[in-house]
This record gives structure tokens, sequence and C-alpha cells, in this order.
């Protein structure tokens, strides 16, 4: 389900894409009841009607839901085919990497990533590029 800037989605306007992937485009939009920005992730059109990819996908935001970890996006909820979740603010990491900044960023990686595994989530999907 592609989004175009002033779209709405429940009480959220879409502002503009973020990104693409596999599982999904995410965009960044405003959120008009609370007053604040989020990332809308969406189905890709043709997975929207698939049984088995939005029922992954409601697993995604069910998972997700179940997290509580400051490096973690915490998720605000669903709506249609989307999860809605907190944006976080930055740039794509590109590297080379001075040592340090590396460390610090691998450090943080490897604490969501333990945090997840005490509730027996497994990531599966880590990518050295984001």
């Amino acid at each position: 389900m592609p989004l175009s800037a002033g779209d709405k989605l429940g009480p959220y306007e879409v502002v503009s894409l973020l990104g693409k992937g596999g599982m999904g485009e995410v965009y960044r939009a405003r959120d008009a009841k609370l007053n604040r920005e989020v990332a809308i992730k969406v189905l890709p059109a043709g997975l929207a009607g698939d049984g088995d990819y939005l029922a992954r996908f409601q697993r995604e935001a069910q998972t997700l839901a179940a997290l509580n970890h400051p490096n973690i996006a915490s998720i605000y909820g669903l709506e249609a085919n989307a999860i809605v979740m907190e944006l976080v603010e930055g740039e794509t990491l590109q590297g080379p990497l001075p040592l340090a900044e590396a460390l610090a960023i691998a450090r943080q990686i490897a604490e969501a990533l333990e945090a997840a595994h005490e509730k027996g989530i497994i990531h599966r999907d880590l990518k050295p590029g984001m």
C-alpha cells in the first residue's frame, strides 16, 4: 500500500517516505491526536493481500510490543496493514567508522539483542548496512 505525503491513515498524516525493504515501506508521519512524529511501516502492495504475510506482519508487531528497551523502537499500535512506532531520528550509518564509535554502536545493538533474547525473541534480519 504505497502512501504519499498528505495521505491519512487513522489519525496519522504521512509526511514522507523514509525507506523500503522486503517486508515493508516506512514513512514519517504526524500523529494528530498526540502531536508527535511517528514512523509507519506498511506492507508493500504486493503482499498486503497475502494472508501469510499479514500474519507474519502482525506477529512482528506483537513481538515488538513485547519489548521495552531504550535501543529498540517502541510500538504505538496497528492501523490497517501498518505498524505505528516510535520515530528514531538520526542518520544512516556509513563506514568506515572510527573504532570507538563502532564499538559504542555495537554495544547498543548487543544490549538490544540481549533484551530480546531474554524475552525469547530472536532477530533474524540484522543487516550490517542499517
